[in-house]
């Protein structure tokens, strides 16, 4: 019992009102880049499908990657900005890594909603973006941007 007591009171040295204060700064900022990313996603999505006549799960990855692409110039720009944890080789590798497995989580739930569950494009996507939003946010702030302490 006296391990768990220990650990509650680490853990809430660890959460301060600053690094919580931060981690919602962060989180806000990363939803408001991801607007602009998730825009340019769902244009590529919606131009390739209905323009061009391409697949839906071809048109969401190339939609989900020109979305990665900007995400990753505004994280490194404006969300994340002075805190970085590595090289930037290496942060962008860990960037492509994460949106890789975002991509395929993508991927996953655009054919079970639209595929399986028949529900339109768009709602698949809304549903999957918020889902791989919350992914890529805490995989990202957690390995490859380090905190500056409080």
């Amino acid at each position: 019992m006296a391990l768990l007591t220990e650990g509650q009171s680490a853990l809430a040295g660890r959460l301060t009102p600053a690094r919580l204060l931060r981690f919602l700064r962060d989180m806000v900022r990363y939803a408001a880049a991801s607007v602009f990313a998730l825009a340019l996603d769902y244009g590529v999505l919606m131009t390739l499908t209905k323009g061009f006549g391409v697949g839906y799960l071809q048109a969401a990855a190339a939609g989900f990657l020109s979305g990665l692409a900007l995400i990753y110039l505004l994280s490194v720009r404006f969300v994340f900005e002075g805190r970085r944890a590595r090289a930037p080789r290496v942060e962008m590798f860990g960037f492509l890594v994460t949106g890789v497995v975002g991509l395929g989580l993508t991927e996953v739930l655009m054919h079970v909603f639209v595929g399986e569950l028949g529900l339109s494009l768009t709602l698949a996507k809304i549903a999957t973006a918020g889902f791989v939003f919350m992914f890529n946010f805490v995989t990202r702030r957690g390995l490859l941007f380090k905190t500056a302490p409080a």
